[in-house]
């Protein structure tokens, strides 16, 4: 069963909307969207396993420059 979750993004001043269009193209991320608040930037993700998920984190969105803390939120059904 795949696995999505959604990745809140804190960015450096200014760097919100730069640091979402880069993520939207990544593999798996399915929305990126620059937001207001606590967060900058809000994204849905997909992967085949958890494991596929993390991955995609740290090796990918993690590495764009202007990130500076990312939380993830798997869905669950309940």
């Amino acid at each position: 069963m795949p696995v999505t979750a959604y990745v809140l993004i804190q960015t450096e001043v200014g760097k919100a909307a730069q640091v979402a269009s880069q993520v939207a193209v990544i593999e798996g991320v399915t929305q990126a969207h620059d937001v207001t608040g606590p967060y900058d930037v809000i994204l849905q993700a997909k992967a085949d396993t958890v494991d596929d998920l993390g991955q995609m984190i740290v090796s990918r969105v993690q590495m764009i420059e202007g990130i500076t803390r990312t939380l993830t939120c798997p869905v669950v059904n309940l």
